[in-house]
């Protein structure tokens, strides 16, 4: 069944392959993006070729979300069955070398964003009592690797806002997804994020050169022959969705996993453990029409 999907962080990466990808699957995709009309126009007329619908959104900037759902509602009659939380940036590199302002820029997109963007989408969903919402997060959501701790911490902050969402929703019939990629060849890597304040981290010596290794690392396997295809997100989302609700799975991890599919399945009754004895088991079970 053809669904109505709104995808946030669309105009590269993981959110482009996405959208062309369920559009091409038969669903009704907007695909938001900032600077539509300049930067990523390009990227937005592609888009639109392959009958994919462009809109403006900044999910740092809470007149452009509100903008944008008026316009996705005005051409869909108010009607939105799933949104995806996709638009995110990355960090590399000594913490105590990043600056407060690049810290809060960075959870401003991935956690705030997601914040504000869900706020926008749900009480569409709310008034049909359901609806998905698949929010990107990381496997360094679970594990936390030398030199991306402050990404990792903005994506374990992902975490615990999707599990809160996946409780506090799952009476209104709304289902809540978190999807953990491992390390793709895509902008996010390309594009990452550097310190500002660089000079801070002389102090650190030999450590410091670690990660040029690591990165080294990385570049060899995405140039590989085994490297990893980030169309595996993609897929990974499209059989999300033709999943029916009630059975889907809260995390999906996609690709090299680095541990966290362990850390997800001990974790889990951990979790559930803890609901239980406080008296809201309930909410741990999707209610389904």
């Amino acid at each position: 069944m053809s669904k109505t999907i709104l995808i946030t962080g669309a105009s590269n990466g993981f959110g482009n392959d996405i959208a062309k990808t369920l559009a091409g699957a038969g669903h009704k995709v907007f695909a938001t993006m900032r600077e539509v009309n300049s930067r990523h126009a390009k990227a937005a007329q592609e888009l639109n070729s392959l009958g994919i619908e462009t809109i403006q959104l900044d999910v740092t900037d809470q007149a452009s979300v509100d903008s944008a759902f008026k316009a996705l509602f005005a051409k869909t009659g108010g009607k939105l069955d799933v949104l995806i939380n996709n638009a995110g940036i990355a960090a590399g590199g000594i913490q105590e070398s990043f600056t407060p302002e690049q810290t809060r820029a960075m959870f401003d997109v991935n956690v705030f964003g997601i914040q504000r963007v869900t706020r926008g989408a749900l009480p569409a969903m709310h008034k049909v009592k359901a609806g998905l919402i698949i929010n990107i997060g990381s496997i360094l959501g679970r594990v936390t690797l030398p030199f991306f701790a402050l990404y990792g911490a903005s994506k374990h902050a992902v975490e615990a806002l999707t599990d809160g969402y996946r409780f506090e929703l799952s009476q209104q019939g709304i289902d809540v997804v978190l999807v953990q990629p491992g390390p793709y060849p895509t902008n996010l890597y390309s594009a990452v994020q550097r310190p500002a304040d660089a000079a801070r981290a002389d102090i650190y010596g030999d450590v410091a050169q670690l990660l040029p290794g690591f990165e080294a690392y990385l570049g060899g396997l995405f140039a590989s022959a085994e490297a990893p295809n980030p169309h595996d997100v993609a897929k990974a989302i499209v059989e999300v969705l033709a999943t029916p609700a009630g059975q889907r799975p809260a995390r999906v991890v996609v690709g090299l996993p680095f541990g966290s599919d362990q850390a997800n399945i001990s974790i889990k009754p951990i979790q559930d453990q803890l609901v239980n004895a406080i008296g809201m088991g309930h909410l741990l079970t999707l209610k389904t029409a």
